[in-house]
């Protein structure tokens, strides 16, 4: 069975909780994490068929629908992009750098895994709403042109449902930047 990945933010903890207790309730779907965010928000990342994590959302979305900020449901999500969300993801410090901000959790996470479909980029590193103002930012690294289209991809998702902040590609960053990142 492939299973799918549902992430839904919402701008109350009170109410997130809440809303984690009626998607599990309402679908065949199990918690990944559930978890306040900054500033302020909750987040839910559940797994399961497409159609239950769909289903779940759209249950969350329709009871709790003035609390929420983003969601996203992603089936076949990219193996990187799970690697990034459990910080297992070895990024090699090598090549361009590209970058996708976004305003959400869910729309980094998705811009992400757009990205790394669209061309030949490893996900460096992607960080998620704590410490960061509820900001999602996704980190692609290879050659020039393929950091380029897969943030130019990412990024235009992310646009599209009003959620991008900047996106930006550094040719070719310089080492101590590297270090820092």
């Amino acid at each position: 069975m492939i299973y799918a990945v549902g992430v839904i933010e919402l701008k109350s903890i009170a109410k997130g909780v809440d809303a984690t207790d009626a998607a599990l309730k309402s679908a065949g779907v199990k918690l990944i994490s559930a978890h306040p965010a900054c500033p302020g928000k909750y987040e839910i990342i559940l797994t399961g068929s497409i159609s239950d994590v769909t289903a779940a959302l759209e249950h969350v979305r329709g009871r709790f629908e003035q609390y929420i900020v983003d969601s996203s449901v992603m089936g076949r999500i990219d193996e990187q992009v799970i690697k990034a969300l459990f910080g297992t993801q070895s990024g090699v410090k090598q090549g361009s750098l590209g970058l996708i901000e976004t305003y959400s959790a869910a729309s980094a996470i998705k811009a992400g895994d757009i990205a790394v479909k669209t061309s030949r980029v490893e996900l460096y590193d992607m960080r998620v709403s704590r410490g960061m103002g509820g900001k999602g930012i996704v980190f692609v690294t290879g050659e020039v042109g393929d950091v380029t289209a897969a943030v130019e991809a990412g990024g235009a998702y992310a646009k599209g449902i009003g959620m991008l902040h900047a996106t930006t590609v550094i040719a070719a960053p310089h080492k101590e930047l590297w270090e820092q990142l």
